[in-house]
C-alpha cells in the first residue's frame, strides 16, 4: 500500500508534465501507452520467473530497484532535464520491473490465506490500496506540485525504498513447490500458462472481456488530463477531483466486491460491474459539467474495484498453485495487451473527433465485453480445487 501511494502520486504527475511539455494528444498518450507495453514483451517471462523464485525477495529487490529509477527521474527533473522522451522510458522501465512484481504478489497471496478467504483477502488488499494510492494521494498532487515538479517524484521513490525494506524484514517459510520436470524451460513454462488459460473457459471469457475494457479505460485514461482541462475547462484542480472521485468509488466498490459476488456469483458480477460502467462512461462523455464526470468517476471506481477483484479471484480459484505464477502472467499480458493500444487509439480519437471521443469508445467496448462474458455465466465459476485439479478441470455445483 505504501508503494502504491507513491504510484499514485508520480501517475498523477506526469500527465501534468506531459501537458507542459507538448499539446498533442497523441504524443501525451503515449507516455500511457509505454506503461503497459511492457506486459506484452515481458508479461509471460515475469510470470515464468515467479514460479522459480522466492516471491518475497523478487518482490523487494523489484521496489528497491523502482526506488532508485524514480530518484534519478526526480534529480533530472529538478535539474530541469524534463522531456517527453524521460516520460516514456520512465513509464517503460517501471511497468518491465513491475511484470515480475505483480505476477510474484498474486502468486503469494494463496500460500498465505486460505482458498475460502481468497475473496475477503484480495478486496481488502485492493481497497488499501486504492485508499493509500488514490484518495490519500490524489488531493496531494497540486500541493507538491506548487512546491516544484520534482516533488512527486521524490516521494514516489522514498516510498519505493521504504515499501522495499519492509517486504525484505518480512519472515516466513516461502511456499513449496513441486520440483520442475528435467528439461523444463522459461519458454516451455510460459507456453503451459497460456494453454492452461486458453483451456479454461470462464478464465477465457474473462480475459477477453478484460481485454475489450482494458481498451477502453486506456483511451480514458491517457486522454482524461485533456478531457478535464481543454473539454470541461476544470484545470488541474477538477483532474484531481476526477481521480480522487475514481479512487473514492474504488473503495466503496472494495466493500460491495464479495457481497455482489456472494448474491450473483464471480461472472454475474463482472457483468453488472460492466454494465454500469458503460452508463458511467456515456455519462461522462455527453453531459459537458465536471459534476457529470466526477459522478461517472465515482461509478467507474467502485464498478473497477468489483471487476478486479472477483477477476483476481475467479483466477486464483481456478488456477493450480504451482502454476498460478504463469497463469496469472498469461492472463495479464493477453488482457493488458489493450492498455497500450487504447492509449494511442484514445489520442487519435480524441485529436480526430473531440476530447470527449475517448469516453464514447470506451463506452461502445464496455459493451462488447460485457457480451463476452454471457456464455460464461452457467454454471457461474465452480471454483477448482487449487491444488489438486487439472489446469482445466472443473466441478459443478
Amino acid at each position: 500500500m505504501l508503494s502504491r501511494f507513491g504510484d499514485a502520486l508520480r501517475t498523477a504527475a506526469l500527465p501534468l508534465i506531459a501537458v507542459q511539455l507538448t499539446d498533442e494528444p497523441l504524443v501525451i498518450a503515449s507516455v500511457t501507452a509505454c506503461g503497459y507495453l511492457p506486459w506484452l514483451l515481458f508479461g509471460l517471462l515475469g510470470g515464468a520467473v515467479a514460479d522459480r523464485v522466492d516471491q518475497r525477495r523478487a518482490m523487494w529487490a523489484v521496489d528497491l530497484t523502482r526506488g532508485l529509477l524514480v530518484a534519478g527521474f526526480a534529480l533530472a527533473v529538478a535539474l530541469g532535464h524534463a522531456s517527453v522522451p524521460l516520460l516514456l522510458a520512465l513509464a517503460f522501465s517501471l511497468t518491465a520491473l513491475q511484470t515480475l512484481f505483480d505476477n510474484a504478489a498474486t502468486a503469494l497471496l494463496p500460500s498465505l490465506v486460505g482458498p475460502a478467504a481468497l475473496g475477503g483477502a484480495n478486496a481488502r488488499l485492493m481497497t488499501g490500496q486504492q485508499f493509500a494510492g488514490g484518495l490519500l494521494a490524489g488531493p496531494f498532487v497540486p500541493l507538491l506540485l506548487a512546491v516544484g515538479l520534482a516533488v512527486p517524484f521524490a516521494a514516489d521513490a522514498a516510498t519505493y525504498l521504504l515499501a522495499a525494506a519492509l517486504v525484505a524484514s518480512l519472515r516466513g517459510v516461502p511456499p513449496e513447490r513441486e520440483p520442475r520436470a528435467a528439461g523444463s524451460t522459461l519458454r516451455a513454462e510460459r507456453r503451459a500458462g497460456l494453454r492452461a488459460l486458453w483451456g479454461d473457459r470462464p478464465l477465457r471469457a474473462v480475459c477477453a472481456a478484460t481485454l475489450l475494457s482494458n481498451i477502453g479505460m486506456g483511451a480514458l485514461i491517457a486522454t482524461l488530463v485533456l478531457h478535464v482541462t481543454r473539454w470541461l475547462d476544470a484545470g488541474d484542480t477538477g483532474y484531481v477531483a476526477a481521480t480522487t472521485a475514481y479512487a473514492a468509488g474504488g473503495i466503496a466498490g472494495g466493500f460491495l466486491a464479495r457481497r455482489v459476488a456472494d448474491r450473483l456469483g464471480r461472472v454475474r458480477a463482472l457483468l453488472l460491474a460492466g454494465s454500469v460502467q458503460t452508463g458511467a462512461l456515456l455519462l461522462m462523455g455527453t453531459a459537458r459539467h465536471l459534476g457529470a464526470l466526477v459522478a461517472g468517476m465515482l461509478l467507474l471506481g467502485a464498478m473497477g474495484m468489483v471487476w478486479n477483484v472477483n477477476q483476481a479471484t475467479l483466477m486464483q480459484e481456478r488456477s493450480p498453485r504451482a502454476a498460478l505464477g504463469r497463469i496469472a502472467a498469461a492472463f495479464r499480458t493477453a488482457s493488458t495487451s489493450g492498455a497500450p493500444l487504447g492509449a494511442l487509439l484514445g489520442g487519435a480519437v480524441a485529436g480526430l473527433f473531440g476530447l470527449n471521443g475517448p469516453a464514447l469508445l470506451a463506452a461502445a467496448l464496455l459493451v462488447l465485453a460485457v457480451g463476452c462474458l454471457i456464455p460464461a455465466r452457467k454454471p457461474d465459476v465452480p471454483a477448482v480445487e487449487p491444488d489438486d485439479a487439472p489446469t482445466t478441470g472443473r466441478v459443478a455445483h
